[in-house]
């Protein structure tokens, strides 16, 4: 009987080299890597790098806002060494997404997950181009569900997904995959030392990208308040079963919010009837089907709950 393991000139099984955790950031890696773009991007102010995912075989890319902001064309190499002018078809600061169209193709895309079904502690693996560094992987966890990505607009990005997978300046825009190698997030930010975010794919960002990818924009509606959180009074509070709304800091003049009567002091507790008490929360409400709708809005004014109406506006630069 041969002993194959004594013998030097058999090759071992590399798979049994490989625990479950391994083959599974392996499995990763192969299947997403080609799909995987280096970007290089030039505007007025300099130049930068980022990264980008294949979204269809005719080679629209997927990748974040900030990181094309300034550019009209982006220069994008593939792990194959493939290069390929880009141009920015539509990006939306509001939710840090942005998609390019290649002249020429692209390789196959990837696989779209779903967001939404995360569990906190679920292997995901990001890949991109940190530093410069072509097809580089990271592995980690889910650290974290439902955080909010404040953006250079001053609105947040909600559902933002937390990871302890090593992310650095380049990562934007790359893949965030689980184990079977869907992308269920865009790599985002460095939120800190051993901390990363991703902007979530779900339905809410997959109708956001269809959007830019067909129009080049999204349009959203605004009411024209700052608000702040703040504590209802105790017997308000017990007969609407929570503690908190959103009080009326500011009321920015010409809005709808102006317009409607609005007024500071004012505390929001519902809108179209969903229960209110931050601005995330109006955030959401705000989208395109909401322009010129009529919105009825419930305040706890001097005492009393008042209804007034309000007609959304689009809101400017979105």
């Amino acid at each position: 009987m041969v002993d194959d393991a004594a013998d030097p000139d058999v090759e071992p099984d590399d798979t049994g080299l490989l625990d479950a955790y391994s083959a599974a950031v392996v499995r990763v890696a192969e299947t997403v890597l080609p799909s995987v773009a280096s970007l290089l991007v030039r505007t007025t102010r300099g130049s930068g790098a980022g990264s980008a995912s294949v979204l269809t075989p005719d080679g629209y890319l997927l990748t974040s806002a900030h990181v094309v902001e300034g550019a009209e064309t982006v220069q994008a190499t593939f792990t194959d060494g493939t290069e390929a002018t880009s141009d920015v078809v539509g990006r939306d600061s509001l939710s840090d997404l942005a998609v390019l169209l290649t002249r020429g193709g692209a390789p196959n895309p990837v696989t779209l997950g779903d967001a939404s079904r995360l569990r906190v502690g679920q292997l995901v693996v990001a890949l991109g181009s940190p530093l410069g560094l072509a097809g580089t992987v990271t592995a980690g966890v889910v650290s974290a569900l439902g955080r909010s990505l404040p953006t250079r607009s001053g609105r947040v990005v909600d559902e933002v997904i937390q990871t302890d997978a090593a992310l650095n300046p380049g990562n934007s825009g790359g893949v965030l995959a689980d184990s079977t190698g869907r992308m269920v997030g865009v790599s985002t930010a460095v939120a800190g030392v051993g901390l990363g975010l991703a902007v979530p794919i779900n339905g809410t960002t997959r109708a956001i990208i269809d959007t830019l990818m067909t129009h080049g924009r999204v349009r959203r509606a605004a009411l024209g308040i700052v608000g702040a959180q703040a504590p209802l009074p105790p017997d308000l509070a017990r007969s609407l079963g929570r503690r908190t709304g959103l009080q009326v800091v500011d009321v920015i003049p010409g809005s709808a919010a102006a317009e409607a009567g609005l007024r500071r002091g004012d505390v929001v507790v519902a809108i179209a009837g969903e229960r209110i008490a931050t601005t995330t929360a109006i955030q959401r409400l705000m989208v395109e089907g909401a322009i010129g709708r009529p919105l009825e809005i419930t305040v706890w004014r001097n005492g009393a709950l008042v209804d007034v109406i309000a007609l959304p506006r689009e809101l400017a630069g979105a």
